[in-house]
């Protein structure tokens, strides 16, 4: 058995057991890697993969079991390509971050521009998606760092930080009724006056909207959410041409930038949610990527994230 073996039986399991989409991510023949496949399971006198006739199916049970080896061996030889080019080169590499829209366009900007200044050879890249495609993202290497509020902390086999806190704020224009409330009204504004006016807010996946929808359900109100968006800035568009009110991060709405729009806190309502910024387990982190976690958050020292990453050694 060798190393090649293991990559085309780890590349095949990621691929949805598609050979062909196996063969092209390895750069090599569709048949190669069905042969050295089936080699290794002769070698090891079992079944890693069930099929019907040509096609491989799923995992056996003890496709599994081997299944499971594979990962932590590929992943330990990922460390040791990780050890040797942060000794070789500590000031170079690549740098994947994996982030919805809110962190992209309203966190990042802000910590980004000083990394790049200290580290102006790691070439970085920006992979949006949605919390859950995230967490994947992250267990399959895809990415090095992933961002968001939600799925993270929640996800077995990922270590999640916190980076920051954050409430929801309501936007709406300055000519809707609502800007008319003295200002302590507005800053106690009830579930019950939003649901008078349709809503713009976030699509379920993203930005807190699991705790918009119970706070409603748990006061037994029924809001009129006419449009869902995964971005911040296409609800402000929105409630700009008299859609309706949004509801939105608070990190999405600055006075001075959204100046057509009139904001009010709705932590009240809706409570505190925290972003956290997470890796894989067991995953050997470059300096540079320990550099970037405490610029996100200064209390993320290489301490703490290795507190975090080997809890037993604590």
């Amino acid at each position: 058995m060798n190393l090649q073996q293991f990559r085309f039986v780890r590349e095949t399991i990621r691929r949805n057991y598609n050979l062909t989409e196996a063969a092209r991510a390895l750069y090599t023949s569709q048949p190669g890697v069905s042969k050295a496949i089936i080699e290794l399971e002769d070698e090891l006198g079992i079944k890693i993969f069930e099929r019907h006739g040509k096609r491989i199916k799923g995992l056996t049970r003890p496709g599994k079991a081997v299944a499971d080896v594979i990962h932590r061996i590929m992943r330990e030889v990922d460390n040791l390509k990780r050890v040797s080019e942060d000794f070789a080169k500590n000031d170079e590499g690549s740098l994947i971050i994996g982030c919805t829209h809110a962190q992209a366009r309203y966190l990042l900007p802000k910590v980004i521009p000083g990394f790049r200044q200290r580290f102006p050879k790691v070439h970085m890249s920006l992979s949006e998606g949605s919390p859950v495609h995230l967490a994947e993202m992250l267990l399959h290497e895809q990415v090095d760092i992933a961002i968001a509020t939600e799925t993270l902390a929640q996800t077995p086999g990922l270590v999640a930080l916190p980076v920051y806190e954050w409430e929801h704020t309501i936007v709406f224009t300055p000519d809707h009724p609502l800007a008319e409330l003295p200002t302590q009204h507005a800053r106690n504004i009830s579930l019950q006056e939003l649901a008078q006016y349709p809503i713009v807010t976030y699509d379920h996946a993203f930005s807190g909207r699991r705790s918009i929808d119970e706070a409603f359900e748990a006061a037994g109100v029924t809001p009129d959410i006419v449009l869902e968006a995964i971005d911040a800035d296409v609800i402000k568009t929105y409630v700009d041409v008299g859609l309706g009110i949004g509801i939105i991060a608070g990190v999405a709405f600055d006075p001075r930038r959204d100046k057509g729009l009139v904001g009010v806190s709705a932590g009240h309502l809706f409570g505190v949610h925290q972003t956290r910024v997470a890796v894989k387990a067991g995953m050997f982190l470059r300096d540079y990527i320990y550099v970037l976690l405490e610029m996100l958050a200064p209390e993320l020292t290489r301490d703490v994230v290795d507190a975090a990453l080997n809890p037993t050694e604590a």
